[in-house]
């Protein structure tokens, strides 16, 4: 079954690579949607596949040595149809 989760990420999340990072997990799995870091320091995110593909994505991201997430906040949001590709925005 297909999802969609919206995250916001907070921590050592900005500078090192997050986005970047996220874009390639995804794309190695299938995964749609975007990261974007927001004025406060944060990341968001959307991701859409399998809860599965989501939760390896997210285990990805944090395997860096240099990302530190201290928070996700997550709530599941309406599916996009149309959507090919992850991208950083």
């Amino acid at each position: 079954m297909i999802v969609r989760k919206h995250f916001r990420f907070t921590g050592r999340v900005q500078g090192v690579g997050f986005r970047y990072r996220a874009k390639h997990a995804a794309n190695g799995m299938g995964i749609t949607g975007w990261a974007k870091n927001e004025y406060d320091g944060s990341v968001e995110m959307e991701a859409q596949g399998t809860e599965e593909a989501i939760n390896r994505m997210l285990v990805m991201i944090n395997r860096s040595d240099y990302i530190v997430i201290d928070s996700i906040e997550t709530k599941e949001v309406p599916l996009l149809e149309d959507e090919r590709s992850f991208y950083v925005r």
